[in-house]
């Protein structure tokens, strides 16, 4: 009721987004981060109720680089549009392309034991061709460009493969460096390489300039905006048939992919 009478002074409100889970183009509905599915609520928290601030509860230890890149280009759009700033809290980790999400703020809030970093590019697979031939398995290709099998996992690993694709990857590395760069900036240490993919804990990356302090989401946002402050959390709308409990069974590679990311970090 106060909102309509206008001598009567509303308490100021932060909009809370929760950014958990790893970060994919695809993936199981609801499970995974993607720039499309976010959309609609990060442009929800920036424009509804002039919020005087948002805040993002971090809590992924990455994924795709491309989606990464987009969400975090979506806030900071936003926030630059409306003038509005951003505060990222992390909880568990926010490694790798969890760590460009978080640089989307304007500062990076810790636990005492969350990882931060992990600011490097990885590319893993298997190799078969040694089993196969241990069974007498003939592996059968033919391509129209001698490229075309690149890193074909049935086959031998080639010099020129890793060299190419050591040239993709590269490129991506020096992106995610220029970004954090250009986040952090003069509160990262001169002469120390932050960019191998090392990870840090709570303190250590504060220490480092990869962090602003240690501190938890309602307190923090209470310290800088009042007491009374409003936390409005956003959350993304459910797929019909999830509302309904008719999900279909998640993929078993998708659920594997999904743990191996966590389990780089012990969670």
């Amino acid at each position: 009721m106060k909102r309509f009478i206008p001598f009567l002074r509303t308490p100021p409100r932060v909009a809370v987004l929760r950014l958990a889970g790893t970060i994919a183009a695809g993936g199981r509905a609801g499970a995974t981060l993607n720039d499309a599915g976010l959309a609609p609520m990060i442009e929800r928290a920036f424009r509804r109720g002039k919020p005087q601030a948002v805040a993002l509860i971090v809590n992924s230890p990455g994924g795709a680089p491309v989606q990464t890149a987009l969400i975090a280009a979506r806030i900071r759009r936003l926030a630059d549009e409306r003038r509005i700033p951003v505060h990222a809290f992390v909880e568990d980790v926010a490694a790798s392309g969890g760590y460009w999400l978080a640089t989307a703020a304007d500062d990076i809030w810790l636990d005492a034991s969350s990882i931060v970093g992990s600011i490097g590019v990885i590319s893993a697979g298997f190799g078969f061709h040694d089993f196969m031939a241990r069974h007498g398995i003939e592996r059968r290709v033919h391509t129209a460009g001698k490229s075309k099998s690149f890193m074909d996992p049935f086959r031998p690993q080639r010099e020129e493969d890793v060299a190419r694709l050591h040239g993709m990857i590269e490129p991506i590395h020096q992106a995610f460096i220029d970004h954090v760069r250009a986040r952090r900036g003069a509160r990262l240490p001169e002469g120390q390489d932050l960019f191998t993919g090392d990870i840090w804990v709570g303190r250590q990356a504060v220490d480092i300039g990869l962090a602003d302090g240690i501190a938890h989401p309602v307190p923090k946002l209470k310290e800088l905006y009042g007491p009374k402050v409003q936390l409005v959390p956003y959350a993304r709308r459910k797929p019909f048939l999830s509302r309904i409990g008719a999900q279909a069974v998640s993929g078993v590679v998708d659920s594997a992919e999904d743990r191996a990311l966590w389990a780089r970090y012990g969670l």
